[in-house]
């Protein structure tokens, strides 16, 4: 086999073995179970929310 070939056949082997890990860390991410959303802190939304608008306001007079 000439040089093209075999570093071709070298190439194909890394990613099929890439794609057979990439599926198992999914597996084992996946396994954990389910995946629960970060607490959202209220307190902080609002304050920047009133310095965002007073922002755009201040921007637009």
């Amino acid at each position: 086999m000439d040089r093209s070939k075999v570093i071709a056949i070298i190439t194909g082997a890394i990613s099929i073995l890439l794609a057979i890990a990439y599926l198992v860390v999914v597996q084992l991410l996946d396994f954990r179970g389910e995946m629960l959303p970060a607490p959202i802190d209220t307190g902080t939304l609002i304050p920047s929310t009133l310095v965002t608008v007073a922002t755009v306001i201040t921007r637009l007079c």
